[in-house]
C-alpha cells in the first residue's frame, strides 16, 4: 500500500491538519478528534482505497483502515507534522519492553537514520579503492584526493553525526551534542596524540595511557588518532549532556537560558568527556573489538555457519541492530571488520530462493510477485522476498538461511573482512577491496561465493518444493480446470452444500455464547465482512481462550482484542464489545502478550460482561479469518450456542 499517498488523502479528507486536535488508533482504526465534523468529507473516505469505511463514535471520527493501522497512523503523524497534537493509547512515556528491547530500539534510533548515507559514503570509497587497485586513479590524482573525501567525510566525522541522532533519542538540544562531537574530532587537538608525551599513566598495565595534554593541570587521554571514527564515547557523552542540560534548565532563570543552558552544559561536558568519558570509552570499545574477535577467532566456521544462517531471522526480529555498532566500532578499532561481513551471502541465498519459486511455481500471483522481488534481491533489498514469498511459503526461507549459514562459513574459511560500511547486494562487493594491498584477487573470491549461494537457494527450493501461497484454486483456474483440486497441503476431506473440500484448519470456538451472523453486529466495519470473513458471539461468560494452536501477532493495550496467525498460518481477529477501546482497559485482563506462543483452549483475555453492559457498550464479539481471501471458503457451525473448544469454523481449500 502506498501509506504516503493514503495518508495525504485522508488528511485532506477530515478537514487538513488544522482540523485535528488529537489522533489516537486501535487494533484496526484512525480515532480522530476533529474541531469540525462537517469539515470531514465522509462519503469520498468511504469509497477510497486503503480504507474500509468510516464511524463516529464517543465524539471520535473513526476512519477504519484494517492490520495496517500502525503503518498508516505513522504515515499520517509524519504527512500532517501532528506529534505535539496526537495521544496514542499506547503509552509513550518511559522505556518500553525488556532490557534487549529497549537496547535495540536505542541502538536502531541513533544508527538507523545514518546507515543510507554511510553505505552512501562506503559505497564511494569502495569504488574510488577498486579505481586505485585497477590502476584507472592513482593516489596523487585529485579525482582520487577527492572521491576520497566524500567516502571518508561521514566516517571520520561519525561522531557528529551520531551527536545528532543520539540527541533525539536521549532528548537533549541537538546542536549542543554536535558540538560535543566537534570537539572531540578538532583537528588540532587529534593531531596532538603525534607529538610529544608529557607523561605516561599506568605504565606496565593493560591500561598504559601516554599523556599528551592537560585540562587544568588534570591528565586528558587521548586515543591514538583522536576520536574521529568512534562511537561509544559520543554516545555516552551525549547521555551524560541530557542529564546536565536539565539540570541547567531547572537552576538557570529563563531570562538567560537560551545562551546560559548550552554554555554550561559543554562547559561541563566536554571537558568530562575528555578526561572520564572518552578514556573509559575508549576501553570499553577495545574491550568489545577484542571480545568479538576473539569469538570468532575461536571458530571462524562456526561464526559463519551462525551469522549467516540466522542473520534474515535477526534482521526479521530487529536484533541484527545488536551487531551493527559492534561492526561499526571494530572498524573504527581495528579498520576491519569480520562479523556483518559472515552475513553478505545470506541475501543472494534469499534471491536465489526466490528464483528457484519463480521458476517452479504454477500460481500467477506468485510469479507477479516474484520478479520485482528477484530484482531487489540482487541489490541487497530482501524485504519483498522475505515478507512477501519465502516466509509464507516457509520451505524457500529455511533453504535461504541454509544457503545463508554455508555461505558465512565459505566466507570465514576464506578469513574474509569488510573493510568500509558500503553498499548491499551487488554494490557491497567493494566493501571486501582491503586498502592496504592492491590488486582485486579477494573480489573474484566474493562473488564466486556469492553466485553459489545463489545456486544453491534456487536449486534446492526447486528440488525440494514448497506449498501454495493463495491456494490451489487459483491454480487450477490458471490451468483452466473447473474441478476443485488438494494444495500440497494435505488434509481431511470436508462435504459441504454438496461440494467436497480439503480442510486446512479446525478453529474452534474462543467465547462461551450464541453464535451470530457478522451481518447482525452493529458495526459496519464488521457486518459488511470488510475486516475478514468468520461468525459473532455473544458471550455469557467472559473469558476468551485460543481457538487454535499459534503465535499472538497482536494485542491492544486495552485488551479488548487479540490478534493470533495460527501455525497453518491462518491469521485470526478476535474483538470482544463495540468500541471497547473507550474503556481504556478497564474490565479486561490479558493473560498473553505479543509473541507469545498459545495452545488451544489457553486463556487469553478475562473481561467482566455486566462491567462493559453498565457503560453501555455490547458485548458482540466478532471471530475473523482477516486472511480469508487467501482460501477457498470459511465453514461456519450451524449451531446457535457453543461453549468454548467447541467446533466453529473451518477453513478450506
Amino acid at each position: 500500500m502506498a501509506y504516503e499517498e493514503l495518508a495525504k488523502e485522508i488528511l485532506d479528507n477530515v478537514g487538513g491538519k488544522e482540523n485535528v486536535n488529537s489522533l489516537t488508533h486501535c487494533i484496526t482504526r484512525l480515532r480522530f478528534k476533529l474541531k469540525d465534523e462537517e469539515k470531514a468529507n465522509t462519503d469520498h473516505l468511504k469509497n477510497m482505497d486503503g480504507v474500509v469505511t468510516v464511524m463516529k463514535s464517543g465524539g471520535q471520527y473513526q476512519v477504519v483502515i484494517g492490520n495496517h493501522v500502525p503503518d498508516v497512523y505513522a504515515q499520517v503523524l509524519k504527512e500532517g507534522n501532528l506529534g505535539d497534537a496526537s495521544d496514542s493509547t499506547d503509552e509513550d512515556t518511559g522505556p518500553k519492553g525488556n532490557p534487549l528491547d529497549q537496547f535495540i530500539d536505542l541502538v536502531s534510533g541513533i544508527f538507523q537514520p545514518v546507515l543510507g548515507v554511510l553505505a552512501a559514503t562506503g559505497m564511494i570509497k569502495g569504488f574510488n579503492a577498486l579505481f586505485l587497485a585497477t590502476n584507472v586513479l592513482t593516489e596523487s590524482s585529485g579525482t582520487y584526493q577527492i572521491l576520497n573525501a566524500i567516502g571518508d567525510s561521514l566516517f571520520y566525522f561519525f561522531p557528529i553525526f551520531l551527536a545528532y541522532t543520539a540527541a533525539q533519542k536521549f532528548k537533549v538540544a541537538p546542536f549542543i551534542a554536535m558540538a560535543i562531537g566537534a570537539a572531540l574530532v578538532y583537528p588540532t587537538i587529534a593531531g596532538i596524540t603525534g607529538g610529544e608525551v608529557l607523561y605516561t599513566l599506568f605504565p606496565g598495565t593493560l591500561f598504559e595511557s601516554p599523556v599528551y595534554l592537560d585540562f587544568l593541570g588534570l591528565p586528558v587521554i587521548l586515543p591514538q588518532g583522536g576520536y574521529g571514527s568512534t562511537v561509544i564515547p559520543i554516545i555516552l557523552a551525549v547521555f551524560f549532556a541530557s542529564k546536565i542540560e536539565k539540570l541547567m534548565k531547572k537552576i538557570i532563570p529563563d531570562v538567560v537560558k537560551l545562551f546560559l543552558v548550552p554554555f554550561a552544559t559543554l562547559l561541563v561536558v566536554v571537558p568530562l568527556t575528555f578526561m572520564v568519558i572518552g578514556p573509559v570509552a575508549n576501553i570499553a570499545a577495545n574491550m568489545i573489538g577484542a571480545g568479538t574477535l576473539a569469538v570468532y577467532e575461536f571458530s571462524p566456521i562456526i561464526a559463519g555457519l551462525l551469522i549467516g544462517g540466522f542473520w534474515q531471522i535477526l534482521v526479521i526480529f530487529g536484533l541484527h541492530w545488536g551487531l551493527v555498532p559492534v561492526a561499526i566500532n571494530n572498524l573504527s578499532v581495528y579498520g576491519f571488520d569480520p562479523i556483518l561481513a559472515l552475513s553478505f551471502i545470506a541475501s543472494f541465498a534469499q534471491t536465489g530462493a526466490i528464483i528457484g519459486v519463480f521458476l517452479k511455481t504454477k500460481e500467477t500471483k506468485v510469479k507477479t510477485l516474484a520478479v520485482p522481488a528477484i530484482i531487489s534481491g540482487f541489490f541487497g533489498v530482501t524485504e519483498p522476498a522475505i515478507y512477501g514469498i519465502s516466509l509464507p511459503l516457509r520451505k524457500p526461507f529455511i533453504i535461504s538461511c541454509i544457503g545463508g549459514a554455508l555461505g558465512g562459513a565459505a566466507l570465514a574459511l576464506f578469513e574474509t573482512k569488510s573493510y568500509i560500511i558500503g553498499g548491499l547486494g551487488v554494490f557491497g562487493y567493494t566493501n571486501f577491496l582491503d586498502p592496504a594491498q592492491s590488486g582485486v584477487q579477494n573480489l573474484f573470491t566474493i562473488i564466486g561465493i556469492s553466485v553459489a549461494g545463489l545456486i544453491f537457494g534456487a536449486v534446492v527450493t526447486y528440488l525440494v518444493g514448497f506449498g501454495t501461497l493463495f491456494g490451489e484454486a487459483e491454480v487450477a483456474t490458471d490451468q483452466g480446470i473447473e474441478t476443485k483440486s488438494a494444495s500440497t497441503t494435505e488434509g481431511a476431506i470436508v462435504q459441504a452444500n454438496g461440494e467436497s473440500y480439503v480442510e486446512k484448519e479446525v478453529i474452534e470456538s474462543p467465547v462461551t455464547g450464541t453464535v451470530l451472523p457478522l451481518s447482525e453486529v452493529k458495526d459496519e466495519a464488521f457486518s459488511s465482512g470488510a475486516m475478514g470473513k468468520g461468525v459473532a458471539i455473544e458471550p455469557t461468560e467472559g473469558k476468551v481462550v485460543s481457538p487454535v494452536n499459534g503465535e499472538v501477532t497482536a494485542l491492544f493495550p486495552t485488551g479488548h482484542a487479540i490478534g493470533i496467525t495460527s501455525d497453518e498460518g491462518v491469521e485470526l481477529l478476535i474483538h470482544v464489545g463495540m468500541d471497547t477501546v473507550q474503556l481504556d482497559g478497564e474490565g479486561f485482563t490479558a493473560h498473553v502478550k505479543t509473541g507469545d506462543r498459545v495452545e488451544v483452549g489457553q486463556t487469553l483475555i478475562e473481561f467482566d460482561i455486566d462491567l462493559i453492559k453498565k457503560a453501555g457498550y455490547p458485548v458482540t464479539t466478532p471471530v475473523l479469518v482477516t486472511n480469508a481471501d487467501h482460501y477457498l471458503d470459511l465453514l461456519t457451525t450451524d449451531k446457535t450456542a457453543v461453549s468454548t473448544n467447541d467446533y466453529l469454523m473451518t477453513v478450506v481449500i
